[in-house]
């Protein structure tokens, strides 16, 4: 919990570095309160404590996830990988007006690569931190 706690002080802050073990203790309490908040909404039949709770963790999460890659001696951007899908999804939609098959077979392309940009992203931020000061500073 202390290091939940702990990125969401540093909600906004994308430069330093995070170790590996803060980062995945974030990522599981986040899954946690996720799903505390997911079958809450459902009780209440609403959306709307998921969303603020989602708004409210995006930054935290995107500021650890940089200074995480930045632990590994990666640049920051490589969180975009996340963005790769939604872009291919943008140039696919015209598809949808041409042909039917067209647009599955893009779909199916967009899961693969999202599945595939996940997957790499992951194995990034579970990657050791490199030993000593590396261009992003001294590790935490």
């Amino acid at each position: 919990m202390q290091c939940y706690l702990e990125i969401l002080k540093k909600y906004a802050v994308f430069k330093g570095r995070e170790s590996r073990r803060t980062f995945w203790y974030f990522v599981l309490f986040n899954c946690i309160f996720s799903l505390i908040i997911y079958f809450i909404d459902k009780i209440l039949h609403s959306d709307i404590l998921s969303t603020f709770y989602s708004l409210a963790v995006f930054l935290p999460h995107l500021g650890a996830s940089i200074r995480r890659l930045h632990d590994i001696n990666k640049s920051g951007w490589w969180v975009l990988l996340s963005f790769i899908p939604l872009a291919f999804f943008l140039i696919i939609i015209p598809l949808a007006l041409v042909s039917k098959s067209a647009f599955f077979g893009g779909l199916i392309l967009i899961l693969l690569l999202s599945l595939a940009c996940s997957i790499w992203l992951i194995v990034l931020e579970a990657t050791p931190g490199t030993p000593g000061e590396n261009k992003y500073g001294e590790p935490v």
